[in-house]
């Protein structure tokens, strides 16, 4: 970079001072300041000659003397490590970067819609142990040996203090092993404080990687358990799945039957257990998070304080007229997620300095997250148990009513609805495996020539399970037709009841028996039917028969509501003729009435012949 002075500053003076002027520098400042006084400019001209006099003049350039990494300086660094017992800077740097990422990569912050919409196929990587997370209360080769090492010098120098304690040379080995036992007792009580705190780390680690599974898990299992109580209230009401879903929470306050009952109580006390111990770790990890991180996270992943004065109001039973309605549900749902949220939040606002104070933060972050995962463990094991009985038929282990042979050939006509069930949920994975690729097809791969018999190949698959479908749909209902058939065929040779013989009296049993069963008779009395005598011939045979349910109409509902429209028309018009009919009676009536009658004759005399 060329160095410019300007002509009139004390430096130029100076340097022009000091330094050799050459004879035809006159002339060319001369023309110089003519041309500067014709037409004015800044940029410089010709070539520098300030450089050349200036360098003559630099100072000697400044030298440090950088100390040689001697013994002295690395008995220096050891005794510091030794001594030392936080963590250094980049360790705490390295713990923070790790255990945010496993909790933002997890996805439990992302802005996706809450388990009713949730990503079944969510990303389970951060759950996994990184392979350099070293495994928490590992026993190496090098910590025996050290251990071993230590026993065996601190054993040599009790034995080297106690020999002749009673002469100046004893006390002083005394003295000796003293000084020795306080340096040993100040570095291992160093040591043991850093090797603690990373254990405390490396717990934080696992437990933070193992809660983010269950959440997956128990976010997974609450997500099917919403969307199938949502479907199936869809599709008991008449109306098709679509994505999304009809708004069936306004649908269902209209006093119809709710179906799922037990699996909607059971959703709901899952997050009646959950959401009280969510709040209850916020209030825990509030006061050891720094507060400006905390809002900085609420800003960030949009947790607004409307959103968190509704997750602190929790689970109360008397807060909702209907607990068992699928809008309660969302609503818990939402809270719910809202919880976690802020719970996350508050786990990354925790700060690490290696000090003291890390070992109550830790310590504490450590608790509740090993308790909110149990919790959260324990309400998806009860949540997926049930939600599998109810896609499924299982046997109960003690029914209420005795099995008979006729209700086990039921029974295990269900049971093949399993397989149904079954083929369906593969059908579901296949058409994901084939959405997966063809998506990853289109957005990764250049070549695009092999899509077409790729796709080719997923639909003669998902074709042969279509088939299987329709082959065991076939093979069940042929036979529950024929049990059908053969429950209505079936023929009771049960007694019956004797028809009584008709006689000019009235009805007259034959078989009444003697004085004393008629005597029962007339005073309203019961007899048993054990008393009474038949035989085979006086038998009747009783026929069983299973009534038919009657067809389901299958009308459209335009033509539904035209046919109601005609019917209605005819009620009309038969109501109109009933109604001309009776008018023309009464007239007919009131002009009977109204007419006059004639006079009749007196009465004349009677005569008798």
């Amino acid at each position: 970079m060329e160095v410019v002075v300007s002509e009139d500053s004390p430096l130029a003076g100076y340097l022009e001072g000091e330094g050799g002027e050459e004879p035809q520098g006159i002339p060319g400042r001369e023309h110089d300041a003519s041309s500067r006084s014709s037409s004015p400019t800044f940029a410089p001209r010709g070539r520098p000659t300030v450089r050349a006099k200036f360098r003559s003049k630099l100072p000697p350039p400044l030298r440090l003397a950088i100390p040689q990494n001697n013994a002295v300086a690395a008995i220096h660094n050891t005794c510091s490590k030794a001594l030392n017992s936080r963590l250094g800077r980049a360790d705490n740097a390295r713990f923070l970067e790790h255990f945010r990422y496993t909790i933002v990569a997890s996805q439990l912050l992302s802005a996706h819609s809450y388990l009713g919409q949730a990503v079944h196929g969510a990303s389970r990587d951060s759950s996994v142990r990184t392979p350099n997370a070293p495994l928490p209360g590992s026993f190496t080769l090098a910590g025996a040996a050290s251990t071993a090492l230590l026993a065996f010098l601190l054993a040599w120098l009790i034995h080297w203090a106690r020999g002749d304690g009673d002469s100046s040379a004893g006390k002083g080995r005394i003295m000796v092993f003293l000084a020795i036992m306080t340096v040993f007792v100040t570095v291992g009580y160093a040591y043991v404080r850093r090797q603690w705190l990373q254990y405390l780390r490396q717990q934080t680690l696992m437990e933070i990687s193992n809660f983010v599974g269950i959440a997956h898990d128990f976010d997974m299992a609450a997500a099917g358990a919403l969307t199938l109580v949502q479907e199936v209230e869809l599709v008991s009401r008449g109306y098709r799945l679509s994505t999304p879903l009809p708004p069936i929470s306004r649908l269902e306050d209209r006093g119809q039957t709710r179906r799922c009952a037990r699996l909607r109580k059971a959703l709901r006390l899952c997050f009646a257990d959950v959401i009280p111990s969510y709040n209850q770790a916020c209030i825990v990890l509030k006061p050891f998070a720094e507060e400006l991180d905390v809002e900085k996270y609420f800003d960030i992943y949009d947790v607004s304080d409307t959103d968190i004065l509704e997750a602190l109001l929790g689970y109360s039973e008397t807060e909702f007229d209907d607990i068992g309605s699928i809008r309660v549900l969302k609503i818990l749902a939402a809270r719910f997620h809202t919880a976690r949220k802020i719970f996350l939040c508050c786990l990354m606002a925790l700060d690490a300095h290696g000090g003291k104070p890390d070992f109550l933060r830790w310590g504490s972050a450590i608790d509740e997250i090993r308790g909110v995962r149990a919790i959260t463990e324990q309400a998806e094991a009860r949540l997926r148990e049930i939600l599998t009985e109810e896609e499924s038929f299982p046997v109960p282990p003690t029914p209420k009513l005795p099995m008979t042979p006729g209700r086990e050939r039921w029974r295990a006509q269900l049971r093949k609805l399993n397989s149904l069930s079954s083929g369906i949920r593969g059908l579901q994975a296949k058409l994901h495996v084939l959405r997966e690729e063809s998506d990853k097809n289109l957005n990764e791969s250049e070549d695009l020539s092999e899509l077409g018999t790729d796709l080719m190949i997923q639909y003669e698959s998902i074709g042969i399970d279509l088939k299987a479908l329709m082959q065991e749909w076939e093979d069940g209902k042929a036979a529950l037709v024929t049990n059908i058939d053969r429950n209505e065929r079936r023929i009771s040779s049960m007694s019956g009841i004797l028809s009584p013989t008709t006689s000019l009296g009235g009805l007259t049993a034959v078989e009444e028996g003697g004085a004393a069963d008629a005597l029962k008779s007339l005073n309203g009395e019961s007899r048993s039917r054990s008393s009474m005598d038949f035989s085979a011939s006086d038998a009747e045979e009783v026929f069983e028969a299973v009534a038919i349910p009657r067809q389901r109409s299958t009308l459209t509902r335009e033509e539904r509501i035209s046919k109601m429209k005609e019917e209605r028309v005819r009620r009309e018009s038969m109501k109109s003729r009933t109604e001309a009919n009776t008018h023309m009676l009464r007239e007919l009536e009131s002009v009977i009435n109204m007419r006059p009658r004639g006079r009749t004759a007196p009465a004349g005399r009677v005569t008798s012949i």
